[in-house]
């Protein structure tokens, strides 16, 4: 196949930074296993990713790199777990302190 240059991607994204974002995203979801809309030709995800973007069979609004809610819903509830087990961890800590600790009385 003839070389894939920025040029051919140009016409379908705003700018390059725009195209990098893009391209980086569905060359992701391709080593993911989403399905190429182009032939894969025994190319690359990125190569893939940028042929799809050049033949414009891409909706690349849909592209858009931003954080999806799924995605902050999943990493709260992650972050909550974390917190719970590190609350655990520390009761228990405290408990076992209490145990081995034994009372010292400090003469003044």
């Amino acid at each position: 196949m003839a070389r894939l240059t920025v040029e051919d991607c140009l016409p379908q994204v705003e700018n390059r930074f725009d195209l990098v974002l893009k391209a980086a995203k569905r060359a992701r979801d391709l080593e993911r296993g989403t399905t190429a809309q182009v032939s894969w030709d025994n190319d690359k995800p990125t190569v893939v990713a940028l042929r799809e973007i050049a033949a414009g069979v891409l909706n690349t609004k849909a592209l858009d790199y931003t954080t999806q809610p799924e995605d902050i819903t999943t990493e709260a509830k992650a972050e909550d777990e974390v917190d719970a087990f590190i609350a655990e961890e520390m009761q228990s800590i405290d408990e076992v302190a209490e145990i081995v600790q034994p009372e010292i009385e400090i003469e003044a």
